[in-house]
This record gives C-alpha cells, sequence and structure tokens, in this order.
C-alpha cells in the first residue's frame, strides 16, 4: 500500500512539472468596485495579453500592475466561465494635506514640495510612509537633527479624506566648532573661508550655515578637495566629515583631510587624427609651455579641455571628442590629450516637454543644435546650458534616445517652470544720503521671453524713474531689443548750483559680435529742463538756464574675459561707449574708455587694476551743458566727496571735459577670523577732471589727486555693507576730503 501511495506522489509532481499551470481564454472582462477610475483606465493598466489566453501567472500579473498603479487598496481577480472578473477598491481621495507644527511658510512650502501625496491625489499607505521618511530628512538637512513627524486621517463621505501631518523640529544642531585634522598643509582659518558651513555665532542673525546640514557638508567636502586639487595635491582624500556631540544642541563638525604629497604639471602632450591639421590647435601648445613645471592644478585641466572645445565648434569639426590620460612619474604628472573621431549621426527631432507657460518658439531660439543637424555633444550640452541661463525654469533635464534610423537621433528636453516675476524693495544709506528704491519686473512676460520692468529711486537729491521691456532674442535673431522711458529730476541748487528734470526715451539692441565681444547700438531722446541758482551762478552758468531737446546716437564694444561675472579672480573686461548728437541743441560728443583686469595670487588673494577715462566735447563751440560735464564715479576716487574735485564757477563744482582714473586694488588675507563674510582689500586711487570751457571757472587742471585706504566688505543679514578709509596724498587746493565712506544697501 505504501508503494502504491509512493508512486501516486511520483506521478502528481510529474504531472505538475510538465503542465505547471492552467490555461484558459476569456471572452469577457468585468469590473467592479470602481468609481473615479474608469473601466478603460483599469484595463490599459492591467495590460491584458492580446491572444485572450490567461493562466495562473497573467493573472498574478494584472494583480501586480493595478496595486502597483497606486489606485486601489484592494484588488481581486479571478476568472470564471470564459469572464475575467475585476473587483477593486479605490484608494480614498485626498482633500487637503495639512502640516501642522511649522511657523515658517518658507519651511512649510519645502515640506509640501516633496510629499508625493498632495492635494486630489490618490491616498497610500507606501507613499504616506516615503512622505514622513522625506520630511525627516528635509527637516535635518534644515539643521534640526531630532525632528518627529506623525501622521493621521480624518474620512469624509464619498471616499475623501484630509491627511495631517504633525511635526516637531526640536532643536536646530548649532555648529560650535569647526576642525581640521590630518595632514592639512594649510591654517584652520584658510580652510574655513573654503566651505560653506561656518561657527555659530549670536551676530549671525538668519545665517543657516551655522546649523548641521548634510547637504552642505557634503558639498563642503567637495570645496575642499578641488581646492586642493587646484593646489597640486592631486590623491587629496577627505577621509571623513562627522559631527561630534559637544550637548546644550551644539556640535564639532571635523574633516579629516589627507593631502598626500604635491605633484607638479610635467609634460602636456595632444593627439590628433592624422587627416587634422595641428594650426588650428596652435594656442594650445602655448598653453602646454606655460604649465610645465607649474603646480598641479584640475582648473588648469578643465581650461585645457574647454579651449579644445572652442576650437572644435569654431572649426566646426562636427565628429570629434576629447579625452585626457595621465601617467605619474614620481611627483610629476604627464597628460596626454586625445582628440578622436566619433560616430557620425544627426538628429532626427527635438522635443520639449513641460513648458506650459514659456511658448516653444522661445526655447527653440534659444537653441544651439537644430533638427538635421550633425549631432555635437558640446552644442547639445550648450543647448541645455542655455535654456537654464533664461532663469524660466526649476529644472532643465536633456535625453537622447534612438531615431528612426541607425544614424539618427532624438533630444527630448523636459523643463520645469518656476516662478519669472518679482516685486522689490530696497533702502541705502552712506555717507552721501540716502536712497530708497522700488521695483517691479517679470522676465517672462506672457511666456515670451520678454523682459519688463519698472523701477522708482528717491534719494536726497534725485528721483528717478524707468519703466524697460527688452526682448534678449527678438525675432530669433539672437539679438536684444530693448525699448526703455525714463524720468530724472535732479536738484544740486546747493552742491553743484543747477538743478535739472530730463525725461527721455531710449531703444537699443546688443548681440554677442564675436567670441566675447559685445555690442550694443541704442538711440535716445531727450527732452531737459535746466535751472540755474541765479544768487550765486556765473553769468556764463546762467546763460544755460531753459529747455533742451537733445536725441544720441550711442553704440558699445565689450570684450569679456573674466572667469567669471561675481567677485572675479582672473581675466579682463574692456568697454567702449560713444554718444554721439545727433539733433540737439547742445552736440555734446561723450567717449569713455573703461579697462578692469583682475590676477590671482598668493593662492586665493587677487590683485586688480584698471583705467577709467572720459571726453566730452561740444561739436557746435559752445560750452558743454552742466548736466552732460564729467564728474568722476564714486568709487573712482575715494578719500574726495563726491563730485567736489577740479574746476570751480564761483562756489559750485562744475565738472570738466575730461576725466583720467587709475585703480589698483589687492585682497588681503582673512584679517578676522570671526568673520569669514567679509573681505579686506587695499587699495591706491589717481584720478583727475580738468577742461575748462567756462569764462573765469577756476580749477587745478595738472592736478592729479590720489589716495590710498583699506575697503572692507561685510556680507550682513540685512545686506552688504561696505567701509573705505582713505589718506589723500595729493588733492587741489580747493578739493573737499573725505576720508571715510561707507554704504549699507538690501533689498526686502
Amino acid at each position: 500500500m505504501c508503494v502504491y501511495k509512493f508512486f501516486f506522489k511520483i506521478l502528481i509532481i510529474l504531472f505538475l512539472i510538465v503542465n505547471p499551470s492552467w490555461s484558459e481564454d476569456f471572452d469577457n472582462v468585468l469590473i467592479t468596485g470602481n468609481d473615479r477610475i474608469s473601466d478603460q483606465t483599469i484595463l490599459v493598466f492591467s495590460e491584458l495579453p492580446d491572444n485572450n489566453f490567461l493562466d495562473e501567472n497573467s493573472l498574478n500579473n494584472i494583480l501586480k500592475k493595478l496595486y502597483n498603479s497606486g489606485f486601489f487598496s484592494n484588488v481581486q481577480v479571478k476568472l470564471e466561465n470564459k469572464k475575467l472578473m475585476i473587483d477593486v477598491v479605490e484608494n480614498p481621495i485626498i482633500q487637503t494635506v495639512h502640516i501642522d507644527g511649522i511657523e515658517k511658510k518658507k519651511t512649510k512650502n519645502k515640506i509640501y514640495d516633496i510629499l508625493l501625496l498632495k492635494d486630489r491625489s490618490s491616498f497610500n499607505a507606501t507613499s504616506l510612509k516615503n512622505d514622513e521618511i522625506n520630511i525627516i530628512n528635509l527637516l535635518k538637512n534644515e539643521g534640526y537633527y531630532l525632528p518627529n513627524v506623525t501622521s493621521s486621517i480624518q474620512k469624509f463621505d464619498d471616499n475623501k479624506i484630509d491627511l495631517f501631518y504633525s511635526i516637531k523640529l526640536g532643536n536646530k544642531a548649532k555648529i560650535s566648532k569647526i576642525t581640521f585634522l590630518g595632514d592639512k598643509k594649510y591654517k584652520d582659518g584658510k580652510l574655513r573661508n573654503i566651505i560653506i558651513s561656518e561657527e555659530y555665532k549670536f551676530w549671525k542673525i538668519i545665517s543657516g550655515k551655522k546649523f548641521l546640514n548634510e547637504n552642505l557638508i557634503n558639498y563642503d567636502k567637495r570645496l575642499l578637495e578641488n581646492f586642493y586639487k587646484n593646489n597640486g595635491f592631486y590623491n587629496v582624500i577627505i577621509e571623513s566629515s562627522f559631527a561630534n556631540y559637544l550637548g546644550d544642541d551644539k556640535f564639532e563638525l571635523i574633516f579629516n583631510i589627507s593631502s598626500g604629497k604635491k605633484y607638479f604639471f610635467n609634460n602636456l602632450v595632444l593627439k590628433l587624427p592624422d587627416d587634422y591639421d595641428i594650426i588650428n590647435f596652435k594656442k594650445l601648445e602655448l598653453i602646454f609651455n606655460d604649465l610645465k613645471g607649474e603646480n598641479y592644478s584640475i582648473n588648469s585641466i578643465n581650461k585645457i579641455l574647454n579651449e579644445i572645445d572652442k576650437i572644435v565648434l569654431n572649426k566646426q569639426y562636427e565628429f570629434l571628442k576629447s579625452t585626457v590620460s595621465e601617467i605619474i612619474d614620481d611627483n610629476l604628472i604627464n597628460f596626454t590629450f586625445n582628440i578622436q573621431d566619433t560616430e557620425k549621426f544627426y538628429v532626427e527631432k527635438i522635443n520639449i516637454f513641460g513648458n506650459n507657460i514659456t511658448k516653444e518658439e522661445v526655447l527653440r531660439n534659444n537653441f544651439s543644435i537644430d533638427e538635421g543637424d550633425a549631432f555635437n555633444e558640446l552644442l547639445h550640452k550648450r543647448t541645455t546650458n542655455n535654456l537654464k541661463s533664461l532663469n524660466f525654469f526649476k529644472n532643465v533635464d536633456s535625453e537622447i534616445i534612438d531615431g528612426t534610423l541607425d544614424n539618427q537621433k532624438v533630444i527630448n528636453f523636459t523643463v520645469e517652470e518656476k516662478p519669472t516675476g518679482e516685486i522689490s524693495a530696497g533702502a541705502g544709506v552712506g555717507s552721501n544720503g540716502g536712497t530708497v528704491a522700488f521695483g517691479v519686473n517679470e522676465n517672462n512676460f506672457l511666456g515670451n521671453g520678454v523682459e519688463f520692468g519698472s523701477d522708482l529711486s528717491i534719494s536726497s537729491s534725485t528721483v528717478q524713474g524707468l519703466i524697460s521691456i527688452n526682448n534678449p532674442n527678438y525675432q530669433g535673431s539672437n539679438r536684444s531689443l530693448k525699448l526703455s522711458v525714463e524720468n530724472k529730476s535732479t536738484d544740486y541748487l546747493s552742491t553743484f548750483g543747477y538743478k535739472s528734470n530730463k525725461t527721455g526715451f531710449n531703444v537699443g539692441s546688443g548681440f554677442e559680435y564675436y567670441d566675447n565681444l559685445y555690442l550694443n547700438l541704442g538711440f535716445s531722446t531727450y527732452f531737459e529742463n535746466l535751472e540755474i541758482n541765479d544768487s550765486t551762478a556765473s553769468p556764463t552758468m546762467k546763460k544755460q538756464k531753459g529747455n533742451y531737446f537733445d536725441t544720441f546716437f550711442n553704440y558699445t564694444f565689450a570684450y569679456d574675459m573674466r572667469d567669471q561675472k561675481f567677485k572675479p579672480t582672473d581675466g579682463y573686461i574692456s568697454r567702449f561707449t560713444q554718444n554721439v548728437p545727433l539733433l540737439s541743441e547742445s552736440y555734446d560728443l561723450k567717449n569713455t574708455y573703461d579697462l578692469k583686469l583682475y590676477n590671482k595670487f598668493l593662492n586665493e588673494n587677487v590683485l586688480s587694476w584698471g583705467v577709467y577715462a572720459a571726453v566730452i566735447n561740444s561739436l557746435n563751440n559752445k560750452n558743454v551743458k552742466l548736466s552732460d560735464r564729467l564728474f568722476l564715479p564714486a568709487n573712482k576716487l575715494r578719500g574726495f566727496e563726491f563730485g567736489k574735485i577740479g574746476p570751480k564757477d564761483g562756489v559750485d563744482f562744475i565738472g570738466g571735459n575730461y576725466a583720467l582714473t587709475f585703480n589698483a586694488s589687492s585682497t588681503l588675507p582673512q584679517i578676522l577670523p570671526n568673520f569669514q563674510n567679509s573681505d579686506f582689500s587695499l587699495f591706491f586711487d589717481a584720478a583727475n577732471v580738468w577742461g575748462i570751457d567756462y569764462d573765469g571757472a577756476i580749477g587745478d587742471g595738472g592736478k592729479i589727486r590720489s589716495s590710498i585706504g583699506i575697503a572692507i566688505d561685510l556680507y550682513t543679514p540685512i545686506g552688504p555693507l561696505n567701509f573705505s578709509f582713505s589718506e589723500p596724498i595729493m588733492k587741489g587746493k580747493y578739493d573737499i576730503v573725505e576720508k571715510f565712506r561707507f554704504n549699507l544697501g538690501t533689498t526686502f
């Protein structure tokens, strides 16, 4: 008997092996339990087989796919009498998500943005758990080291709910001390200036950098690594960064640094395909020669790769890519830059997704690559950067997929739009008086990529209003078109002997004429009423009283080779501007030239120097109009009151026909370790304003004014604060000295 049972079991097993599952066809589908979700949607998610045959695996797949849709809390699937029956229980719909325990609107908005479950979305328990974890992680990155999050649900009729998150923030983790350990090679004060995180100080009222933030700490590690690699330490490792609890919500942030030895550039070699002309890459040889023997620097490598990219684009090499390899010999590194042919393919189509407000043509006008072009990775990257630089989007993503043919590709750009309008207000105070300003600006007006702005500023002597509209890519021409209307009322009766009310209209266009060379063209029309202080003015000045109508053509050439626009450390910028009178009652021709150069020395210090020159003359042999005469910009000559040097008419400083300045400045190492958000610099200014076309005017035509001093820039929670302490070296007889100057500005 036992033998028969044994063989029977064997037969059953063999049957299951041979025929592991059943299979049956169906000719109808019955869906029940759904209310909001349509039958068609459920069928789409089910992905039923085309042949209408089902087995056990098929039913399990249907069940799995419906659960994964996130729409249902319960799903049952069965096959009876050739009828597929699907019964579902829909997840409730979230009416409102409530976030309790958070007072700051900004933090509450950040939390809502990361939630998977939002207003009018379908609820499911998995997403709820993930949201709780995401909230905790976000709060930890905001500096709260022990946040607590609980959730609850309030049910309503019609399968609707309200979702509540109750949040207890706890205290923030204060960075009481930042310590650098290991083979660090630099002083702690220097390294603190490299990272973003900073030690907690009571005067840092609103700075978030004084609290522990995991993302910020990881970023600090990268900053330290880049700093060392730009100073020769090729194998630097930031071994660890962690926080040591000190009690009372205070932590010590520790970075352990293994710098290794310093490396130097040795031989740098370029390898090209045989059929490419080396003469096109001649500039690289000069760079290679300059670098040999210098400290290894990752920035130098990137500079070479960028230069290769420029050459490839300028010479229209369509199918090239560059790679770099290195060989280390003791403390010397040999680099080989390989330029190779790549696979040849073309752009079949470019798709754009996510632009609900911005018109598609605005985006396409910023493309460096187009449909039908040979695919070029550099132009593809440039296009992505162009879209990011529009500042219309939170994110810009790009995907390259295969086209319909083997040698074709499709590029998909996905953008996430953000608000582009702003209302601003500001205030400033300085030794020359106070200023308030208001503005309304929209950078993507009606989705056309057009900038609209209106600004009003009021000071003790000036009221100025401006309305402008600018299309930075007019009709897809890569040229800007700007229109503006402005009014400026200036009351200098007590200081310079005149009062002016000027209303004007401006139209201009600008574009990149050549690599890094920019050209701006403009036309201006002004109506001006000029009043003169009758009690103190000379007869010559009184003659200028009256109304004026002036039109000008103006153009500017600018060559910008700075490494960055804000706080540049290398390169230069050169500008020449000319205002040419067309139909004018004064016919004043004005020329200005401005040059500023920057050089880094002793690691992070920057030496800058520049010249500024301006000339204005009347083309009809009349005196230059008072409101057109030259005064030095306030930052060009420190140590003297603004406008209080040069020619005078009685008690009034009237400016000159010529102006010339020379400025030199050098940043200093961090003097105050506890004031890391500060810059100190020594400066030397030399300047003069001269040229008199007024009878009886007094001036020191050949007298150079100069000064030395120290400037301090403090970046405070209420705005940038600038101080300058100056000592005049040379001055004129009638000049008015100003040894101390400060300015404070902020926006709110």
